[in-house]
């Protein structure tokens, strides 16, 4: 489709130059003339030849030295790093919506009469301008190219409000206070929400959000943080002094990490990590250089932990490194077990016998679904278990803003809590914390409201609990949903979604599919993703990029989607399937 609409009046001859070039020649027409009413560039305006474009970049290439930074000698550590949730299958999914986009090449730019032109005028979507007036000459360049789909859904990862969940209302308004404290004079907000908001910005250099704070953090926060501890965990005492306040969770892990590797050879410290896994594990053990150790939760019994597969685990990886590091992700992603308290007491008994750093990734907590099944904190299950225990083993915990029912992912608010550590790697803690000077503030106020929301009696509390369970009790719908739906196709198997937000589904991959993939070098269950977002726009993560069992294959898909969406998403999923065995039987 294209479209040219004159250019005349005040407008005329002023075409960007980045429009300039093909878009003339366009202009021009197949005679060399250009349309009735249409100007070309005014002359004197540079126009470069192909020829004498070609020369010009080989002068450049000829004067350009070579470059210091390459891919043979960067730094090896990062070149390893993968991250599926963002990897190429996300990248393949960009580029399919730049061509699904229907776009002009002028869009932010152009006159009409005697005013700047809205960027809907470029827009091939829409209907063409009618104006008796000065009008730009707009030429469609980008048409689209035909899918048989209008959009890309990006299931890829678990970003709530991108795939529309509604922010929390309570949430907002604090970190609105928060960022504009004039508004602490406005009769719009309650006075819940502005006691909170000014007892953060006493916390702040200059009552202002724009300070750094302290690089643990703001201690009114982490005093708050340490209260919902102990609320959480029925009583179990809590110290603001081991609350670290961070940039999303990922920071405190990467942090903890960062501070646990050393040595070398046989010596190098050994991180056991489930599989399937969250990539940020595999990403990061790869940026230290340290040793990645696999242990296997298991499928067949809904991907419980099992103590003997981290014994097997361990005692392999003894011969190359020094496991030192056990991660847990409770509950688990992509899995979406929920950990019994049975297993929580078996991995921390292995982890005092075994003298490991206990790692507990508990983004999740308040997703929990299936009956049954209860959230329950390593710090919690630690301290019950006596003080054996309590006392000597080394724990780090972590929560978010980004997951839970506040979905808040582009705020990076977080904590760990850190149990029993040396006080002199407490020191060398805060000291590399302290590089990064202090995580964002907003967020560090985002979490403030996660772990201090509203309480019986206040006059926010009736709104925050109703929005808080709708949230829940729609992501446990949707969780049920999705797993009945996959069941119900053949060459598929889910099982139950307990808690997190992510189906995990086993999908059978007939054998001809695998050899057109290894044609492609490509995993099998990479090919099964690419095929899927071709044919259908639907975009998720293979199961190769969080590991799984030789000759199982998997892909991960969030269940954010709201849930009519995701609704027809599972049917097209569905549909896709069965075309899938039908053409590689």
């Amino acid at each position: 489709m294209h479209r040219l609409v004159s250019a005349a009046g005040r407008a005329a001859g002023r075409v960007p130059t980045s429009c300039r070039g093909a878009g003339e020649e366009a202009l021009r027409g197949a005679a060399g003339r250009p349309p009735r009413g249409a100007r070309l560039p005014p002359e004197g305006t540079a126009r470069w030849s192909s020829a004498a474009k070609a020369s010009a970049v080989k002068i450049n290439e000829k004067a350009s030295r070579e470059k210091i930074l390459t891919l043979e000698s960067m730094n090896p550590q990062v070149k390893a790093v993968e991250y599926a949730v963002r990897g190429p299958i996300v990248h393949k999914a960009g580029e399919i919506e730049k061509e699904l986009r229907k776009l002009c090449f002028s869009k932010s730019w152009g006159y009409v009469g005697e005013k700047e032109a809205s960027p809907d005028l470029f827009d091939c979507t829409k209907p063409a301008p009618v104006n008796s007036g000065s009008h730009i000459t707009v030429l469609c360049l980008n048409v689209g190219i035909k899918k048989p789909f209008t959009e890309v859904i990006k299931a890829n990862i678990g970003d709530a409000q991108a795939m529309g969940q509604r922010p929390i209302t309570f949430l907002r308004q604090v970190v609105a206070l928060c960022t504009y404290p004039n508004l602490l004079d406005s009769p719009s907000f309650p006075e819940d929400a502005k006691k909170r908001a000014r007892r953060i910005l006493q916390g702040c250099g200059g009552n202002s959000l724009g300070a750094y704070t302290a690089s643990q953090g703001i201690n009114c926060i982490r005093e708050d943080v340490a209260s919902y501890i102990e609320r959480r965990d029925g009583g179990v005492p809590a110290d603001p002094d081991n609350i670290y306040l961070t940039t999303g969770a990922s920071d405190g892990i990467t942090s903890i990490l960062k501070i646990l590797v050393s040595g070398g050879g046989k010596s190098r410290t050994g991180v056991m990590i489930p599989i399937p896994q969250y990539p940020l594990y595999s990403a990061v053990i790869s940026e230290l250089d340290a040793i990645q150790v696999n242990y296997y939760l298991d499928e067949e019994n809904c991907w419980s932990l099992d103590v003997n597969e981290l014994r097997r685990s361990l005692n392999e990886a003894k011969a190359y490194c020094n496991p030192k590091v056990l991660c847990i992700i409770n509950p688990g992603n992509p899995t979406g077990q929920v950990q019994s308290r049975k297993c929580i007491e078996d991995v921390i008994h292995f982890a005092w016998e075994e003298k490991l750093f206990l790692l507990a990734d508990e983004v999740y907590q308040d997703n929990v679904y299936s009956e049954g099944c209860q959230f329950h904190s390593f710090k919690k299950i630690l301290y019950e278990m006596g003080p054996e225990y309590s006392n000597n083993v080394e724990l780090a915990s972590f929560h978010s803003t980004s997951k839970g029912y506040m979905g808040e992912c582009g705020y990076r608010g977080g904590y760990m809590e850190v149990l029993n550590l040396h006080p002199d790697i407490k020191g060398q803690l805060v000291k590399l914390l302290s590089v990064r000077l202090c995580p964002p503030v907003s967020g560090q106020a985002a979490m403030d409201i996660v772990v201090n929301p509203p309480v019986p009696g206040e006059e926010s509390y009736s709104q925050f609990i109703k929005e808080k369970e709708s949230v829940l009790n729609n992501l446990a719908k949707k969780a049920k949903l999705a797993e009945d739906m996959f069941n119900k196709v053949p060459g598929v198997h889910c099982n139950p979604l307990q808690g997190a937000m992510y189906a995990f589904p086993r999908i059978f991959i007939p054998s001809k599919a695998i050899e057109e993939a290894k044609a492609h070098k490509m995993a099998p269950d990479m090919f099964y993703c690419m095929k899927l977002l071709e044919e259908t726009g639907i975009c998720v993560v293979p199961g190769s990029g969080f590991g799984q069992r030789e000759g199982t294959y998997h892909f991960r898909m969030t269940i954010l989607p709201q849930i009519d969406k995701l609704k027809i998403l599972l049917e097209k999923m569905k549909d896709f399937h069965i075309k899938f065995l039908e053409k590689y039987a």
